[in-house]
């Protein structure tokens, strides 16, 4: 079995071909062709964790995985993650385990790059302005992967913690051939932005409608049982797009507040979630139809993710000769 360190994973994880992957797996999930069931998870109350299993089978890249993440919000987030994960992949023909890699890296790769994808559906194609909201790991990875796809010269970096948004800044703007500047607040982050990041662990929403310019693409991927990213107003104005509705409008701990929170309050039905990305991929679902169309992304993260990275991993680390083989008989 080959076994990948996080270093490794890092080193083989690259944005463009992890985005152009992740295209066929939202199709296939949405498509149905893919074995994707709820997330389960086991609760640690103590320290508002929880221990997630997430198995997936997606035919597009011949990955038959599962992923074990852990969710630790009161983690430091620099020396221990809030997230932390193991995946384990095997041979799709015989069920026998094949690698054994760490999730971590490819939690944050494949959530950035699929936010990126959904940039490349919705967000006008003239779009150069982005606010990241969040300074962690996400905030990072989405910063790098949206780039990718978008001709973006402006960088905003909005947070909780001034210092680490400045922190955030200074390194984003390593190699990046544009402005990056830490702003003092999301209000001033999403000022005339074309494209907003929503990266946090924030029970208030940090994307308010009132603070949003018309046309804006917005991603959110935070989560919090206590809480929500995205304001009641933005979700009922906007064209509201996911990567599953199952698993988006699914109890804790697979489903969004974001969403199932209006609609148990009525404003919205389960019909205002417009398209999932495989269905805007396929063409069976159309995208955004005026340049002032406000547009939401709100992910949960699926195994189909995963399965696409992990097969991309794996296959580079054994065309390099990377990683340690062991035998677990």
């Amino acid at each position: 079995m080959l076994v990948l360190d996080r270093l490794q994973v890092e080193a083989l994880l690259d944005w463009d071909s992890l985005i152009d992957a992740l295209a066929p797996a939202m199709a296939d999930l949405s498509a149905g062709r893919a074995s994707v069931p709820d997330r389960v998870a086991a609760l640690v109350p103590g320290r508002d964790g929880f221990l997630a299993a997430m198995p997936g089978f997606l035919p597009s890249s011949g990955a038959l995985m599962t992923k074990l993440v852990s969710l630790f919000p009161h983690n430091d987030g620099a020396r221990l993650p809030t997230h932390q994960a193991l995946i384990v992949a095997f041979d799709p023909d015989t069920g026998t385990p094949a690698a054994l890699l760490d999730g971590t890296a490819v939690t944050a790769a494949r959530t950035g790059a699929c936010s990126a994808l959904s940039a490349r559906l919705l967000a006008r194609e003239d779009a150069t302005v982005l606010a990241v909201l969040g300074t962690g790991v996400q905030a990072r990875s989405h910063a790098r992967a949206i780039c990718r796809v978008r001709p973006i010269r402006q960088i905003r970096v909005a947070g909780r913690d001034a210092a680490k948004a400045a922190a955030l800044a200074e390194e984003l703007s390593a190699g990046f051939d544009g402005e990056v500047r830490a702003v003092p607040g999301y209000a001033e982050a999403l000022d005339g932005a074309d494209i907003a990041a929503a990266t946090t662990h924030a029970v208030e929403p940090v994307i308010r409608r009132s603070w949003l310019p018309p046309g804006v693409h917005i991603t959110s991927v935070g989560f919090n049982p206590a809480g929500r990213e995205i304001d009641d107003a933005t979700v009922t104005e906007a064209l509201v797009c996911v990567e599953s509705r199952q698993a988006v409008l699914a109890p804790f701990p697979a489903g969004s507040n974001d969403l199932l929170t209006p609609i148990r309050e009525g404003l919205i039905t389960a019909d205002h979630v417009h398209a999932e990305l495989g269905e805007l991929i396929a063409g069976s679902r159309p995208g955004r139809t005026s340049p002032d169309q406000i547009t939401l992304y709100k992910s949960v993260g699926v195994a189909a993710q995963d399965a696409a990275a992990t097969a991309l991993v794996v296959a580079r680390a054994r065309e390099q000769s990377i990683g340690a083989e062991i035998t677990l008989e």
